[in-house]
């Protein structure tokens, strides 16, 4: 695809964005992601991205866009990644996925999207995951734990899984807040296989404590357990 179509798309999609623009919420989301410039934050609500995202879905603008990559802006990125839900067909959606990934610098972003039809399809996703959980890009890391997270704690469960998580020791803070996500979720989930991993302490401190806090903090946990986890906290 020529330049310059490239360039002319991007431009359009563009003025859409910045029509949609709210300057309070900007100020509101540059607080929330510290980690990129502000001055790469429009300030689009999600639910207008997503109704973007609709209307431009299948249309040639939208595949024009798609192949633009690297966006400069957030809201670029969080369009691109609604545009990518919105395939039906398995391998297209995954390929797309595969190739946005590396550009993911924010949790926002990395948390925002997963392709429905990726639910259809859990088995083959598996081996997707797997190879990302061995990336050594921090959002890679981040999608393949919230993909375990979504998709494979109910039906799908197997205690394998919880390993894979445990397995992934990294410093960085937000893939470390996902790995306690993770584990706070799967103790509302699957309580009896994931409440030994705190128990016997096979998680590191930072990662133990914080899956429990979280735990204690969500309305999914009961009462008793929740006393049992506080009990279960790592003094330093």
């Amino acid at each position: 695809m020529e330049n310059g179509e490239l360039q002319k798309s991007r431009t359009a999609i563009l003025e859409k964005l910045f029509a949609l623009q709210d300057k309070s919420y900007q100020a509101f989301q540059s607080k929330l992601m510290p980690t990129i410039s502000p001055e790469t934050i429009i300030g689009v609500r999600t639910p207008l991205l997503r109704k973007l995202a609709k209307e431009l879905s299948g249309t040639p603008q939208a595949e024009e866009f798609l192949h633009s990559l690297p966006h400069k802006y957030y809201e670029e990125n969080n369009l691109h990644a609604f545009l990518i839900e919105k395939n039906r067909d398995y391998d297209a959606a995954l390929a797309e996925t595969e190739r946005f990934l590396p550009y993911i610098d924010n949790w926002a972003t990395c948390d925002c999207f997963c392709p429905k039809v990726f639910a259809k399809h859990k088995e083959e996703l598996l081996t997707s995951i797997c190879r990302w959980l061995e990336s050594d890009q921090l959002y890679i890391v981040r999608y393949a734990i919230g993909m375990l997270m979504r998709y494979y704690l109910d039906e799908a469960f197997r205690p394998e899984y919880l390993a894979w998580v445990a397995g992934v020791h990294r410093e960085e803070y937000y893939l470390n807040m996902m790995r306690a996500w993770y584990f706070a979720t799967a103790l509302a989930k699957q309580p009896d296989d994931t409440l030994p991993w705190l128990a016997e302490r096979r998680l590191d401190v930072w990662t133990h404590n914080k899956t429990i806090q979280k735990a204690v903090e969500s309305y999914r946990i009961p009462p008793e357990r929740k006393q049992q986890l506080r009990q279960l906290r790592i003094r330093s």
